[in-house]
């Protein structure tokens, strides 16, 4: 699982002596550990959860397994249930108003569907279908996004259209953007397609300044 506890001065000497070693991949799981387990205590421990049930571990070092991780929330009842009250996240989470989802035309509806929604988002007039917003996403009107994994603080703007990706935070999608409909077209965009077909959006790759982060428009 890559959680190791050490004691600092022997954890320095180990890295000292794995620093001299020329064949090493300076890696803890293939290196380290294996070069002290014959002359040195090193213990292991099943990972459980609380009342027997089967503990939850994803690796998401990939992007494919950061998309699945995501997916794997808008079950109806996901592994890691976020709604099990007697199994709480304790985590940070910043004081936002709730989600929001607004018009209702027969072409203009605001809507989500299979979907988690974060709070301080608001949805304007698009739908969304087993897709997860972070915090603070706005997706504005006469969009479809499908199998979406969207990071804090994205814009959305209107006409979009947008399935099986990853938007990474902050990023503007300018108004009438397809993306994971035509890979090739991804590509050429400067967009990354992994192995199982998941496209990842950075604002690098969008042309867009990294440090500050855009004003969201009005619900349009």
């Amino acid at each position: 699982m890559g959680n190791y506890v050490f004691d600092t001065e022997f954890l320095f000497e180990q890295l000292r002596v794995d620093a001299e070693n020329m064949g090493s991949q300076r890696d803890f799981g293939k290196d380290i550990i294996p070069s002290i387990i014959a002359d040195h205590p090193v213990y292991a421990y099943p990972f459980e959860k609380s009342g027997g049930d089967n503990a939850y571990w994803r690796d998401v070092g990939t992007i494919d397994s950061f998309w699945e991780a995501n997916m794997e929330m808008v079950a109806p009842v996901p592994q890691l249930n976020l709604y099990d009250r007697k199994w709480p996240i304790w985590t940070y989470q910043e004081q936002l108003p709730p989600a929001k989802f607004v018009w209702e035309d027969h072409d203009r509806r605001g809507e989500a569907i299979n979907s988690v929604v974060s709070g301080g988002c608001i949805i304007s007039g698009s739908t969304l279908r087993s897709s997860i917003c972070f915090s603070n996403v706005r997706v504005h009107s006469y969009g479809l996004i499908e199998d979406a994994v969207i990071l804090p603080d994205v814009e959305i703007k209107r006409h979009c259209k947008l399935k099986k990706v990853i938007i990474d935070r902050g990023c503007v999608i300018p108004e009438g953007t397809t993306i994971g409909y035509d890979h090739e077209q991804d590509k050429a965009r400067g967009f990354r397609v992994s192995e199982k077909g998941v496209v990842l959006v950075t604002r690098e790759m969008l042309g867009q300044p990294v440090g500050g982060l855009s004003k969201p428009r009005k619900h349009d």
